[in-house]
């Protein structure tokens, strides 16, 4: 891939590899651009409560630094930018994003693991049964967290999908591809979900979003290196991607000023 923006590092407790070890893979691979946007820390969790996939954020300033580092170091190799992967959780939105706010950022990914506040509902979207309710609350939450403007692309969309043939679903999920548009926002085609043969990415999503004519990313949710290099699963995306009618494919995101 010539631009990836979904990457990880061990600090979300669920990857592998060093930051260096993903920036010499990619640099073998032809990478241009390297984004990291590792789980970011929430500001406001409740006393007790520990989340086991995402960076403290007495971290923060480690991640941010070790990138910076290595930004400096490989300059001319590749272009490498720092960014976060964050959920929408409306009561700790503004209290999380002043977390960030001291540090030099380059971009934000919305990808809704869990919905409400994460403590309430520790089951993850991506095992959730799509009942009404269900398929309500994620589209409900995922349009409010498109529309603060903030996040430069939705990861995963289709995490929770409407179900073959579900008319009521399918409308509901329309929602998130009119807003894409809406706020010029790439929905992404994640490649972690296609290599792990998980229940997304799914065609009755992206031939809704060909229909829109929606910015499709390619994003490689990497939790270790060796996938920064999958040329396999790359070609695999396009082929999908085209089989489900999508044209309007981009590598660009909106950076932070």
């Amino acid at each position: 891939m010539l631009y990836n923006y979904h990457t990880h590092t061990t600090r979300c407790r669920h990857a592998k590899d060093s930051e260096r070890q993903y920036i010499e893979t990619a640099i073998k691979a032809g990478t241009k651009v390297l984004g990291f946007s590792d789980h970011v820390p929430v500001a406001g969790f409740p006393e007790g409560y520990y989340s086991g996939f995402r960076m403290t954020p007495e971290e923060l300033p480690d991640y941010v630094e070790t990138l910076k580092a290595l930004k400096k170091e490989y300059k001319q190799q590749i272009e490498i930018l720092i960014g976060f992967e964050m959920e929408y959780y409306p009561a700790y939105f503004e209290e999380t994003l002043q977390l960030l706010a001291p540090y030099d950022y380059d971009y934000l990914i919305l990808g809704q693991h869990r919905l409400h506040r994460e403590w309430d509902d520790l089951e993850q979207v991506c095992t959730m049964a799509p009942t009404p309710l269900r398929l309500t609350q994620y589209v409900e939450q995922v349009v409010e967290g498109m529309k603060t403007g903030v996040f430069s692309y939705l990861a995963h969309p289709d995490m929770l999908c409407f179900e073959e043939g579900d008319e009521d679903g399918r409308r509901l999920m329309e929602k998130i591809c009119i807003t894409a548009n809406e706020m010029n926002m790439p929905l992404e085609y994640n490649l972690l979900g296609a290599r792990a043969k998980r229940r997304y990415p799914t065609e009755r999503f992206f031939r809704l979003a060909a229909e829109h004519n929606c910015s499709i990313i390619l994003g490689c949710d990497a939790h270790s290196a060796k996938p920064l290099f999958d040329p396999k699963t790359e070609q695999e995306a396009y082929e999908f991607l085209a089989r489900c009618g999508v044209t309007n494919i981009t590598d660009q995101i909106r950076l932070r000023k």
